[in-house]
């Protein structure tokens, strides 16, 4: 079981070093495209590279509930959404941030929405986390801005799609999952672009419509593309090597790997304050991940 565990950290370990990796070039794309560019560029690659792995092993897939898969689609493409907005101006360390405090949230909505009691060492750790989150996105009081605050939407929204994974799409194939977030976020793009052009594209990455892709803009999507699908590979690889409630501790690697990667690549130097907010995060979610068994029972109505 030890052997298990390890081969699901060091696979985990690897989706995550990637993810922190691609996500610093988002910045790039942001130069010269728009958000809505990249997400129906990288749905489509993201379809045709999916496409080419079923006709080659002679798979099909099938969708158990329609209206469960577009609901969990619909969240998490939002999530997605405002994570890789947020990519455009806020360092990488500082938008997954927001988007890792998703345990945060899942804890908040199965109280407020499932009725479920927590233990007061989850109570404790939603607290340090949310202490992390306010250190990583504003260390400075003095760069407190009404877009400071935008990524900790993400972490709300995937924190209802997590809780919709095996609430609506249990019975779902993984890769059926996956494309309604590519679907949801090629709708999202398409949208993007009608509405820039019906209000007069603006010259900033959130609000230009549709931008002919350069040369420098289809490679980057195409890492992007390429490099999410080997994480996504290795993560559900991670998934089923050990337990849910352990495995997911791993993904909070991708906070330092944000930050080293930001360092090393676009020169972000995450400040002191920053990297103990990480540090407070990545405990916290590890904390709630691993004492999930207290959960109990919903509460009986009064």
């Amino acid at each position: 079981m030890q052997n298990r565990t390890l081969a699901s950290a060091a696979s985990i370990l690897a989706a995550m070093a990637i993810i922190g990796l691609i996500d610093q070039f988002v910045q790039v794309i942001a130069r010269t495209s728009s958000l809505w560019t990249f997400h129906l560029l990288r749905a489509a690659m993201m379809f045709a590279m999916a496409g080419a792995w079923l006709w080659l092993r002679g798979a099909r897939l099938r969708v158990h509930s329609w209206r469960g898969l577009a609901g969990r689609s619909l969240f998490m493409s939002t999530a997605m959404v405002i994570y890789f907005g947020a990519l455009g101006f806020l360092p990488v360390a500082q938008a997954a941030a927001g988007l890792f405090s998703a345990p945060i949230w899942i804890l908040v909505l199965s109280v407020t929405l499932f009725g479920l009691r927590i233990g007061p060492v989850r109570v404790v750790a939603a607290l340090i986390g949310f202490a992390g989150v306010l250190l990583v996105l504003s260390p400075d009081p003095a760069t407190i801005g009404p877009l400071t605050f935008v990524p900790i939407a993400s972490g709300a929204f995937y924190a209802v799609a997590a809780i919709a994974t095996r609430e609506w799409c249990g019975a779902e194939q993984p890769l059926a999952i996956a494309l309604g977030v590519f679907a949801g976020l090629a709708l999202w793009g398409a949208g993007g672009i009608v509405v820039a052009g019906v209000l007069g594209e603006g010259t900033s990455y959130l609000t230009r419509g549709w931008v002919p892709p350069t040369g420098e803009v289809w490679f980057w999507t195409a890492v992007q593309a390429a490099g999410s699908l080997v994480a996504v590979t290795l993560l559900a690889r991670g998934y089923q090597l050990a337990e849910a409630s352990l495995a997911s501790v791993f993904e909070f690697s991708v906070l330092g790997f944000s930050a080293l990667f930001g360092w090393l690549v676009a020169g972000q130097a995450t400040g002191p304050l920053g990297l103990a907010g990480l540090a407070l995060i990545a405990f916290a979610g590890s904390l709630i991940a691993l004492r999930g068994g207290d959960a109990e029972a919903p509460a009986a109505a009064p």
